[in-house]
């Protein structure tokens, strides 16, 4: 049988100011019956796909976040899942993802199995989020999301608690790990200043993702404090090889005076290196180049890429461990763990 309610909404579906959302205010948003709220949020099919959508839209809007079960420990056999905010062609194509989850695996070796979803679609979250309803695991791990992640959506339907690999841009309360990727191309581009480089531009990544933004903000700070004219020297990328190479390009016909470009990942550096041989540009003697990340092909291209490094698979460990205390019952103390970045300094500076 499968249940339908009009979507009635009740001018008292919002909580009072710092009082924290209940299932009864998503029901009232919905104007679905409590009961009806409840078997969306626990998986049943019994429920109408208009009653569905209502509540999913009821827990975005209001940040409602369930009750998790009593406090227990996880061990072989049972599963914890790390949500890839990327498409199949993405995870395989970047490094960074095979390290982190080396890291995850590591820090569980010996307990729980571990189950990797990739989304890169948007109907791929409504996917996962059944997934997770279902109770397979205990924990969720979230690698990589951005801006318009229905974040929410998917804590309200894990059966346990959530740790982000990565700041959040979307107000939410999820605790979460990350780099000092504001820190670290501070670093990149003093590092260039002190070796004489006047005119640095920087290929940043996505404007809706934590990376994108912090490590901007960290080479915009660095280059206004050394009186730098950032004027057409910021291009973006999609921390891809191909995305690096175009926005070398555009960085070149804008800036030709460019002397040093400080890339957001490695992947985006070696792009860069590639449009800069092709336009005649030598590297380091005409343009430096520095990366972010430190992945392994950083020491295998010519000339060996100097690079921010970030403790990936440190990264992903840490965020196991902050799963596995928060589901053994552990109150979060802090909302947010940064791990440290260290500039690495090879052949292209």
């Amino acid at each position: 049988m499968t249940i339908s309610e009009p979507p009635v909404r009740s001018a008292c579906a919002r909580p009072a100011t710092g009082r924290a959302p209940t299932l009864a205010h998503v029901a009232a948003l919905a104007g679905v019956s409590p009961a009806t709220a409840s078997r969306v949020l626990s998986g049943s099919a019994h429920v109408s796909p208009d009653a569905r959508m209502l509540v999913e839209e009821a827990v975005q809007r209001l940040g409602y976040v369930r009750r998790r079960s009593a406090p227990r420990t996880v061990g072989p056999g049972e599963s914890v899942a790390v949500v890839l905010c990327a498409d199949s062609s993405r995870v395989f194509a970047d490094p960074f993802y095979a390290s982190l989850l080396l890291g995850v695996k590591r820090e569980l070796e010996g307990g729980p199995q571990v189950v990797v979803l990739m989304v890169g679609k948007t109907e791929e979250w409504r996917t996962t989020a059944e997934y997770l309803r279902s109770g397979h695991t205990a924990g969720v791990v979230l690698v990589g999301s951005h801006r318009d992640h229905p974040l929410t959506l998917l804590h309200a339907a894990a059966r346990g608690p959530v740790v982000l690999a990565g700041r959040p841009l979307s107000e939410n309360r999820l605790p979460y790990v990350d780099a000092d990727n504001r820190g670290g191309a501070r670093t990149a581009v003093e590092h260039l200043v002190a070796g004489g480089r006047r005119t640095i531009g920087t290929i940043a990544g996505p404007p809706d993702m934590g990376p994108g933004v912090d490590r901007l903000a960290g080479y915009r700070s660095a280059a206004q404090e050394a009186g730098i004219d950032m004027g057409g020297l910021v291009s973006r990328g999609d921390f891809s090889q191909l995305s690096g190479e175009h926005a070398m390009n555009r960085l070149l016909d804008r800036r030709p005076d460019l002397d040093a470009v400080v890339a957001a990942s490695d992947l985006m550096a070696i792009g860069a290196m590639r449009a800069l041989r092709r336009a005649g540009r030598r590297i380091p003697e005409d343009v430096a180049v520095v990366g972010f990340d430190d992945l392994p092909i950083a020491r295998r291209v010519r000339p060996r890429l100097t690079t921010v490094r970030q403790p990936i698979e440190d990264l992903g460990a840490r965020a196991a461990r902050e799963l596995l205390a928060l589901i053994g019952g552990r109150t979060a103390t802090e909302r947010g763990v940064v791990l440290k970045t260290r500039l690495i300094v090879r052949d292209s500076t």
